[in-house]
């Protein structure tokens, strides 16, 4: 499930994994029935180049975006042909575990899916391969005059266009609300003018639940294995003046003090008590657990269907029917934003996560590009992107898939739903500018460098300036002294 909405504020409203938004979300399932008729509007857009009605298949390779959606599946290849009788849509099923590895290997063999849903800021790394299909000659004014322009936006690099988004979403916190409360938290407060680094870590503090030297509730929780491995610290380092791996100017951030501050903060936490110890072996099925039993007053990283994934669970345990989390308690899923770091701005963390298009070793036809182009904007559009964004909790970024969302029922919290409107007005902007090959040697420092040092940080094998040492010396290795960030 969805996991990925992380700059809808001009942009509208959002998520977001699953690289995330989804990585992201609750592993509990819907089994409620699939929804029929999913047809949207992709049908009443001029066909595109090169179209002479001859058979052609499309292939996608997608993860569970939201809960039931592979349930689905069988039903939107229907739906697709009904509207493109001699097209069919071939999909893939993949877990959010297993997503990169399986596309990565067609991508290495020179036969990727036709369709892959990944997030925006793996582009440049498959653009950098020459993997990926620009869909910029082949797509209707009709289509991109369907979307809110910012997603859109995420969908690009340098001048191309590589697929549709299907949702934005913010990455915030989430909280129980009775422990907040008890805790003596504004809540209300802090969703509507933020915390510092300072007044969190406090917060944190006083959610922490002792019986003698056992540890029964933490003040946060938040998932670092597995998955989420990257989001912890890409999520903060937003909130500290860097809200991109590149500067405007293109230097690369993380060199800056702020990030080795950064670094200090993640550890002090731990070193507080607040978070576990053992924070570096907890994937996202865990963090939610947690969440959801008690054990933890904020958890994160937090989208706008946790909540909903709340609710069901908290029906579940009405129903007193064997079915909700094991030793769950009914929560009150409150969205919190996260803390600035050294009097910086917040810069919320955005995921624009999408169906993304690709090509194989050899030049496809026009029909066949056209032919793609219409799968990708069927899934990410009307009905169907409507459906999935309300399992998710997340906002609109189409005309067409807000209108078919109209006939919809969403049970949301307002002060969740105002709480979302304040971090998108303050979501970091989409970076088209930053080139493919930097941005694809950004990628692989935060593969090969970023992430096993975090995991030795939070596990306190390392400490933060060694981690930080470490990171700089890839950084000027890879762009050099006078391409990095020197404060």
């Amino acid at each position: 499930m969805t996991r990925k909405a992380h700059v809808l504020a001009s942009v509208l409203a959002l998520t977001v994994s699953m690289t995330a938004l989804a990585a992201c979300s609750s592993n509990s399932k819907d089994n409620g029935a699939s929804p029929s008729g999913s047809q949207s509007p992709a049908g009443s857009a001029s066909a595109g180049a090169g179209s002479s009605g001859a058979k052609d298949t499309i292939t996608a390779l997608l993860p569970p975006v939201s809960s039931g959606f592979q349930d689905r599946f069988e039903q939107l290849s229907k739906d697709f042909n009904a509207q493109y009788p001699n097209l069919t849509l071939k999909i893939e099923p993949a877990s959010w575990e297993d997503m990169t590895q399986k596309l990565d290997t067609q991508v290495n063999a020179g036969s990727p899916p036709d369709i892959a849903f990944i997030g925006s800021e793996g582009i440049s790394k498959y653009v950098q391969q020459g993997m990926m299909m620009d869909i910029t000659d082949s797509v209707t004014p009709e289509m991109t005059d369907d979307y809110d322009k910012t997603p859109l936006e995420y969908m690009k690099n340098g001048t191309g266009l590589y697929g549709f988004p299907a949702y934005m979403e913010v990455h915030a916190i989430g909280g129980n609300k009775q422990f907040l409360e008890e805790a003596g938290i504004d809540w209300k407060k802090v969703q509507k003018d933020g915390w510092t680094f300072d007044e969190f870590r406090e917060a944190i503090k006083k959610g922490v639940v002792k019986e003698g030297n056992e540890t029964k509730r933490y003040g946060f929780v938040f998932a670092t294995a597995g998955v989420t491995s990257k989001d912890y610290l890409n999520i903060l380092i937003k909130n500290a003046g860097m809200p991109a791996s590149f500067t405007t100017d293109l230097k690369y951030a993380y060199t800056s003090k702020n990030f080795l501050e950064v670094l200090k903060d993640v550890r002090v936490m731990i070193d507080d008590g607040s978070m576990p110890k053992e924070l570096s072996s907890i994937d996202a099925g865990k963090r939610w657990n947690m969440f959801l039993t008690g054990q933890t007053m904020i958890t994160g990283k937090g989208l706008a269907t946790f909540e909903n994934s709340a609710n069901k669970n908290n029906a579940k345990i009405d129903a007193n029917d064997g079915s909700a989390v094991k030793g769950s308690i009914k929560v009150d899923y409150i969205v919190l934003p996260v803390p600035t770091f050294l009097g910086q701005e917040p810069k919320s963390s955005t995921v624009v996560d999408g169906y993304v298009t690709f090509r194989g070793k050899k030049e496809p036809t026009a029909e066949h590009k056209a032919n793609v182009v219409k799968a990708a904007y069927f899934l990410a559009s009307g009905q169907v992107a409507a459906t999935t964004n309300n399992d998710l909790f997340a906002a609109h970024i189409s005309k067409s898939g807000r209108k078919a969302a109209e006939s919809m029922t969403v049970n949301r919290n307002p002060d969740n739903v105002a709480a979302v409107q304040t971090l998108l007005s303050h979501a970091t902007p989409a970076r088209p500018d930053i080139p493919a090959e930097l941005g694809a040697k950004a990628i692989k420092i935060e593969d090969e460098v970023i992430i096993p040092k975090l995991q030795a940080l939070l596990a306190n094998e390392i400490k933060p300036e060694e981690m930080y040492e470490a990171v700089k010396a890839a950084a000027v290795k890879a762009f050099g002294a006078d391409g990095v960030v020197t404060d």
